[in-house]
């Protein structure tokens, strides 16, 4: 029954967004017993083909947009991408350009084409180390380790630090990246609820007693896609309920660098369970793959290792050209013109979309757009691939059954000309899908 319908779908008989009959009408219809009915949709729903919404029904995917995020580059050539963000600036080039010869008259060349240290260059770690002191407090350079941008700097931890079958708590909406590389490891994520991007301590105090849970996972400036910005105090509580349950936490801060003036943040309140995440793919360039990850000492030798398991270590080559940025003030420059662009587009979407409520940070390149009661994304997402705009619904970044009925748009890399032409078409496909 399942490849019956399988094909069905597939050859376009049941268009994208169509609804299903609900699993009883199906059964009957096909004089099956119920269960048969459901197993045949849990098949569809595992190759990808429908999606089940809580409380909506059943649907037909459209099998040209991607399931997840950050698993796949999904766009096609010719659409406008809102699905990846992707911060540039003209200026990017020339940097490239004169960092280039910078690192052809200087320095050791010959030693740049051999195996580096796993955690990173000594001299290179310093910087680093040095440069995020204003905002994390003083850091051991001994325990922050290079790696090959912000998402291998996930994957180690979660490689290194965890089993399959261990629990970490997250937003009920997260980085989709982190979602992938849980799955990859076996590893459980718990969704605690909060408030717009902002976790609930009493909600993750709760599942804690509930269940045995390792860690929490957290983006508290800047959330990847709510752009919320986590208070001081609800830091401070949430680290009282880590310490009362002996959990890791992970900070990722991608985006922290948009906030220009954040609360303190989680390593610098509890240096002693917090493994932070960083990168500058966001603020300088995302084809630059370089992060680091900061964490106590007891467990840098396994982060280490996952390192040499995976990548040996970070081209010298990448490494000796972003820390030679972070000392002539080129990461400084860089930084302040992404948060002043990101703020622009911001001003550009929000008057584009009207009175829409959109969920973002000021400086941030994506807002989330959450829909009218009975709106629905997928429908609203075909029609702007129509329109030759490709976007992404809640699904990749929920970690809920129940997945909200929103659309998370990623503008950082489309030119400003085009912007307010594609935030009107974005307005006009949500008006007509929720008029139909």
């Amino acid at each position: 029954m399942a490849d019956m319908l399988s094909a069905v779908i597939r050859q376009g008989k049941l268009a994208p967004g169509t609804k299903l009959p609900t699993h009883r009408a199906f059964a009957e219809q096909f004089n099956v017993a119920l269960a048969t009915a459901t197993r045949a949709y849990g098949e569809l729903e595992r190759r990808g083909l429908i999606v089940g919404e809580a409380g909506r029904g059943t649907y037909v995917r459209d099998l040209d947009l991607p399931t997840t995020l950050g698993v796949r580059q999904t766009v096609s050539d010719g659409l406008v991408d809102l699905v990846f963000n992707m911060p540039g600036d003209a200026a990017d080039a020339d940097m490239l350009r004169a960092g280039l010869r910078r690192l052809a008259t200087t320095g050791d060349l010959e030693a740049m084409l051999r195996y580096q240290p796993h955690g990173g260059r000594t001299h290179e770690r310093r910087i680093i180390a040095e440069n995020l002191t204003s905002t994390l407090g003083p850091i051991d350079p001994e325990c922050l380790l290079v790696t090959s941008g912000g998402q291998h700097g996930l994957a180690i931890i979660a490689l290194g630090l965890f089993q399959r079958g261990d629990a970490i708590a997250t937003d009920t909406l997260t980085y989709p990246g982190f979602k992938s590389i849980a799955t990859l490891q076996g590893v459980d994520l718990i969704p605690v609820d909060g408030r717009d991007g902002v976790m609930s301590p009493d909600d993750l105090d709760r599942q804690c007693r509930d269940r045995k849970i390792r860690a929490i996972y957290l983006m508290p400036t800047v959330h990847n896609p709510l752009g919320a910005v986590m208070d001081e105090p609800t830091r401070h509580r949430l680290i009282g309920v880590a310490r009362k349950h002996d959990l890791l936490v992970i900070e990722d801060a991608a985006y922290a660098f948009l906030e220009p003036d954040p609360p303190p943040s989680l390593i610098s309140l509890a240096p002693e369970r917090t493994v932070h995440v960083g990168g500058f793919s966001k603020s300088l360039a995302t084809g630059l793959r370089l992060g680091y990850v900061i964490a106590p000492a007891n467990h840098c030798d396994r982060l280490l290792e996952a390192i040499r398991a995976t990548t040996w270590n970070t081209p010298a080559l990448i490494s000796g050209l972003v820390t030679g940025w972070v000392e002539d003030g080129t990461l400084v420059a860089s930084e302040e013109n992404r948060r002043r662009d990101g703020a622009e587009r911001q001003q550009l979407c929000r008057t584009a979309l009207g009175g829409a409520r959109i969920l973002s940070h000021p400086n941030a390149g994506f807002a989330w757009l959450p829909l009218e009661k009975g709106g629905r994304a997928e429908p609203i997402v075909t029609r702007l691939k129509e329109h030759g705009i490709s976007a992404s619904g809640a699904d990749p970044f929920a970690t809920t059954v129940a997945v909200p009925q929103a659309l998370r748009l990623a503008f950082g890399g489309i030119s400003k000309s085009e912007l307010r032409e594609v935030f009107q078409t974005v307005r006009k496909a949500v008006e007509e899908t929720s008029i139909a």
